[in-house]
């Protein structure tokens, strides 16, 4: 059977277009809303983070079992976007009332429901998508880029409508859930029986063989890269947006700012996600890891030591660098190393799931060191700790990688 690429191709970007819209107006700005309109301390802030994160743990294994049992077929994808649907009610009419009467049960709930939606989802989604790039035949980055350019699309007006009124850009969310189960909807040619044989999966997955990945080394040694440089990052940038828009003169102008500047920095990002792939096979999977993780260092060493908003900026945007790098090397790496029928497992336990135990540890520490220390020393500590784990990483991953598969799809 011959596939509709150039259909799939632009469906599936559609879908990651809305699901990062959906995300993007929840979430850009989410910081900035505990702070300043639900009134938490940057520990509180953190507190939150980590209970979102220890309770998204529980889900990712799951998530990542789901999909690889599913292969082809879309029905978590569904159960994804009916959760994205329900973000802006859930956000208006529980999360906020909650945040004011119970902090610690607010997390929870708002980390099972996050963690469902988003946190997990967008490794469902991503990971179905990398399947599908495998088996159609187009290059995994040139659809990633279509979620970049949906974040990046919605956080342009986050800002301005979060000076309006917050609950607008919930309501915008939802709005979006409802486009993203459209274009899963309308994937349909990938529903063929021929088209599993394309993943290249030798058998029907069992438990005992997602299980088998956690006595293999290389997946300890990928875990290790994650957790000492992805994982920090991601601690890192979570209250980024606060110590951003504290450097203007009102608290509103830094907002408006913020989401301007994350708009342009996300487009750059796109670009960043067309042009990845032609990097990562000329270097290797391997050394694009080490490269997006020395990118990674220097951003965050260098937002303690920059001076004024313009400096901090262009830190912010050395972010359109490291993730198109990080993820199409993490896919490919990931390829070529381990059994095929088990991408989304890896992906997702060793990727998102090990970010997220990282952070339900280091969130509240964090956020107190930014209470006690300020942003800038905290930032200076947290560099140096990534660059070590680079260097450690530079010895533990495997050489053994081919630049690229000669079975890995051609770009178009």
């Amino acid at each position: 059977m011959k596939f509709k690429m150039n259909q799939d191709y632009w469906l599936l970007s559609g879908a990651f277009f809305s699901f990062f819209l959906t995300w993007s107006f929840a979430f850009s700005l989410f910081p900035i809303w505990l702070n300043q309109t639900i009134g938490l301390t940057g520990e509180q802030t953190g507190l939150v983070f980590s209970v979102n994160s220890i309770t998204s743990l529980c889900i990712m294994p799951c998530y990542g079992y789901v999909q690889d049992k599913l292969g082809l077929k879309k029905q978590l994808l569904f159960f994804v976007g009916a959760m994205l649907l329900l973000s802006g009610p859930f956000l208006i009419y529980v999360y906020a009332p909650l945040l004011t009467v119970n902090l610690i049960l607010a997390a929870v709930v708002g980390g099972v429901f996050f963690g469902v939606a988003f946190g997990a989802g967008v490794g469902a989604l991503e990971t179905y998508i990398e399947r599908v790039s495998r088996v159609v035949g187009f290059e995994f980055g040139k659809a990633r880029m279509w979620g970049s350019l949906g974040w990046a699309t919605a956080t342009f007006f986050a800002g301005y409508l979060f000076n309006i009124n917050p609950n607008i850009n919930f309501v915008a969310a939802s709005f979006c859930g409802v486009i993203f189960i459209i274009f899963v909807f309308m994937v349909r040619s990938i529903n063929h029986p021929d088209a599993e044989a394309k993943t290249n999966n030798p058998g029907p997955l069992k438990v005992q063989d997602a299980l088998h990945v956690l006595a293999i080394p290389q997946f300890w040694a990928l875990a290790t890269f994650v957790m000492g440089v992805a994982c920090i990052y991601g601690v890192y940038d979570q209250q980024f947006a606060v110590f951003f828009a504290a450097q203007f003169e009102s608290l509103e102008q830094g907002n408006a700012m913020f989401g301007y500047l994350n708009s342009f920095q996300v487009f750059l990002e796109a670009g960043g996600m067309f042009l990845a792939p032609f990097l990562v096979n000329r270097i290797g999977a391997k050394n694009g890891l080490i490269l997006s993780g020395a990118v990674m260092a220097l951003r965050i060493l260098g937002s303690g030591f920059a001076d004024g908003p313009l400096e901090i900026s262009v830190m912010k945007l050395l972010h359109a660098v490291e993730l198109p790098i990080l993820l199409i090397s993490l896919f490919k790496y990931i390829s070529v190393t381990f059994d095929a029928r088990l991408s989304a497992t890896i992906y997702i336990v060793g990727f998102q799931l090990m970010s997220q135990f990282v952070s339900s540890f280091l969130s509240i520490v964090v956020g107190k060191m930014y209470d006690t220390i300020g942003f800038a020393e905290s930032y200076k500590i947290l560099g140096v700790i990534v660059l070590a784990f680079v260097v450690l990483s530079h010895f533990l991953l495997s050489d053994n990688l081919a630049k690229n598969r000669e079975d890995s799809p051609q770009p178009f």
